[in-house]
Formats: structure tokens, C-alpha cells, sequence
């Protein structure tokens, strides 16, 4: 069964909710896990092929845009906008509206909320699809 944990941020930055996905995608990463990153488009996909590597000093996590995938078959983590390859059902970080066509596939998702207006209303509807399969989503308050 899927796990599904909601981390739910103070503020309304995008670029906050960016730096926490990537923290966790390291620690799924170190922890041995294979990790997608879904976004909501290629620009933002972009922008955290970027921060992967800069998010904090000395960071290293073995990245690639799913486009690149599998011409880079040792990134244990992929960013897109669609459905992750086979070979990620490990961990899901949603970062796009809308719940993910192979959410069942996957053991966990964490999907990260702010204080935005339209990305909490959109969480909010994943809570309820996830609880509507039966689910008892987590919720996380983070400081």
C-alpha cells in the first residue's frame, strides 16, 4: 500500500517548497531509495536540475531530467512532468497539481504544500482523492 505524507511549509515561496523537495530527495536518496520528482513543467523541472546540485554546500545527488533517462542510468533520481519510468515506484515528491495518473504504483509520496493560495487548495483535493482510496494521508507541519 501507498504511503502518502503531506509537508506543509509556513510561507508561500515556490523556491522554499524547491529546496525542501530537494532535502528530501536526498535523504530518500542516501537512504537507498530511487526518487521522481514530479513538476509541473519543463522550466520548473529546469530550475531543479539547477538546485540539486547548489541547495546546500557540498550537496551531491546523482540527478537527471527524465527526457535523459535512460541514456544516464546511474541518476537514482529523475525530475519530469509525466509518469516516472518503471524502475522509480520507490518514492514520489509531488510538486504538480493534480494527482498523478500512477500514484498507486509507488510505496511513498510526499507531497509538499505551502501557503500559497492555489497550491493549498490543490493539496487539499489530493488529500481528499488519496483519503477517498482508502488512504490515511500524514500531515506534516514544518517550521
Amino acid at each position: 500500500m501507498t504511503r502518502v505524507d503531506f509537508y506543509v511549509l509556513p510561507g508561500a515561496d515556490a523556491s522554499a517548497r524547491r529546496v525542501f523537495a530537494c532535502r528530501l530527495a536526498e535523504k530518500a536518496w542516501k537512504a537507498g531509495h530511487r526518487v521522481f520528482i514530479r513538476v509541473n513543467d519543463t522550466a520548473e523541472a529546469g530550475i531543479l536540475d539547477e538546485l540539486l546540485w547548489t541547495f546546500r554546500q557540498g550537496s551531491f545527488v546523482p540527478h537527471t531530467l527524465a527526457d535523459n533517462y535512460p541514456n544516464d542510468p546511474l541518476a537514482d533520481v529523475l525530475i519530469g512532468t509525466g509518469a516516472a519510468p518503471e524502475a522509480f515506484h520507490d518514492f514520489l515528491i509531488d510538486l504538480a497539481p493534480g494527482v498523478p495518473e500512477d500514484w498507486a504504483r509507488y510505496r511513498r509520496i510526499a507531497e509538499i504544500v505551502d501557503q500559497d493560495e492555489a497550491v493549498r487548495q490543490a493539496g487539499r483535493q489530493k488529500y481528499r482523492f488519496y483519503q477517498s482510496q482508502g488512504m490515511e494521508p500524514s500531515t506534516h507541519k514544518i517550521d
